[in-house]
C-alpha cells in the first residue's frame, strides 16, 4: 500500500526528536542572549584600549557577572 500509517514508535520517536530540538534551540538562544551583551562590551573595550585582550577579558567577565546577578 502506498499510504501506510506510520508505526506508533515512529511517531513517538519523531515527537521526542522535535522536543529535543526545541529544547536545544531554546538553550542556544538563552546562551547567546547571555553572552552577547558581554561580548559587545568586550569588543568596545578591546577597540578603545588598542587591542588589549586583558582589559577586554576583564570587561567581559564583569558584564557577565552583572548579568548573572540581575537574574
Amino acid at each position: 500500500m502506498p499510504f501506510q500509517l506510520p508505526l506508533l514508535t515512529d511517531l513517538a520517536l519523531l515527537l521526542l526528536l522535535v522536543i529535543v530540538g526545541i529544547v536545544i534551540i531554546v538553550l542556544i538562544a538563552k546562551i547567546l542572549l547571555f553572552v552577547l551583551p558581554a561580548a559587545i562590551i568586550a569588543a568596545i573595550v578591546w577597540f578603545l584600549t588598542g587591542g588589549s585582550l586583558f582589559w577586554a577579558g576583564v570587561a567581559f567577565l564583569v558584564v557577565a557577572f552583572i548579568s548573572l546577578l540581575r537574574r
